[in-house]
């Protein structure tokens, strides 16, 4: 594997904490250990489920009959959103299908049998999409230039179009809630728009719905979540290995407000679902005139196939739906 490097994040062994006594004790150690982190992992799965079963019920992202595709990439996000659908799926009040997609972009050296190897373990149905985006980005962007753009507009096509024929009702995505601050403020920042990844988004022509379950859920807790349950991570180097990538920018800059000031991103948060549109100055989402709110202009889902708009700027970051 060239340009992939499997990792398997799991916690501390306890033969590299601190020397004991003696090896009665070392056992003792070794137990209260590993029961802490039982305790710990418990703990934070009962977190990510509540958050996760509240993002459900206040958006109405699953609803009775709902054939539900998780689009996993590797990542630590897309793994612990399938592993708290499957979960909550057990007792959930409303039956639902989950199946699980990943997409192959032939990118050199994916370690392409590691999904397929821990979904038929889970026992899940699964599909493995093969595509060789990977060619077409690395053709069409210039080198030295951010390849998220086209990259993400060809996933996005090929998993919506195998969505639609596979019977599927709602898209899961594994954005989670800095993903939606980050995105709010390359908006800002970059885009001169407020706006960021909603929690839910329709297609105007009714072929796709995408949810993100994980959209109340906090990136550090899915980190450690990650960890616990020792996911078989698969990194992203194609875009990650991209120095300097605005949204890496905007991480870093909420990494260090979170240590400086705690509560700051909760804050924040809670901001996007409290919006007054009163108090901004757009005319479309309220009449300053007369006084009263406005239905605003609703955004879409793309439904574009991947041939479609690859000719269009390949550097530009698309900040709502990569």
């Amino acid at each position: 594997m060239d340009a992939y490097n499997l990792t398997i994040i799991s916690p501390l062994n306890p033969k590299d904490m601190p020397e004991v006594i003696n090896d009665s004790s070392e056992h003792t150690y070794s137990s209260v250990y590993e029961r802490n982190l039982k305790l710990e992992q418990n703990k934070l799965q009962k977190r990510l489920r509540r958050d996760v079963g509240q993002a459900i019920s206040d958006f109405s992202m699953i609803e009775a009959g709902d054939k539900v595709m998780c689009c996993l990439s590797g990542g630590k996000d897309s793994y612990a959103m399938l592993d708290i659908l499957l979960n909550l799926q057990k007792s959930a009040p409303v039956s639902f299908e989950l199946i699980a997609v990943n997409l192959d972009q032939k990118q050199p050296g994916f370690p392409e049998e590691v999904l397929p190897e821990y979904l038929g373990a889970m026992g899940i149905e699964y599909h493995i999409i093969e595509r060789d985006t990977y060619s077409i980005v690395t053709d069409k962007v210039p080198e030295g230039k951010t390849t998220c753009g086209l990259c993400s507009r060809l996933r996005r096509g090929i998993l919506y179009n195998f969505a639609e024929e596979q019977g599927v009702t709602k898209i899961a995505l594994g954005h989670h809630r800095d993903d939606l601050l980050e995105t709010l403020f390359l908006n800002m920042f970059y885009g001169g728009k407020l706006k960021t990844m909603p929690p839910v988004l329709h297609s105007d022509d009714g072929r796709n719905t995408v949810i993100r379950p994980l959209a109340y859920c906090r990136e550090k807790d899915i980190a450690r979540y990650a960890e616990l349950r020792e996911f078989p991570i698969i990194p992203c180097n194609l875009c990650g290995s991209q120095e300097n990538l605005q949204r890496q920018v905007i991480k870093d800059m909420f990494q260090q407000w979170d240590k400086q000031h705690p509560g700051r991103l909760e804050s924040m948060f809670r901001a996007l679902c409290n919006v007054e549109p009163s108090h901004l100055a757009d005319p479309n989402l309220y009449d300053f005139r007369e006084g009263k709110r406005l239905g605003g202009v609703r955004q879409a889902v793309q439904t574009a196939t991947p041939e479609q708009g690859t000719e269009q700027s390949y550097g530009r970051l698309d900040v709502l739906n990569i």
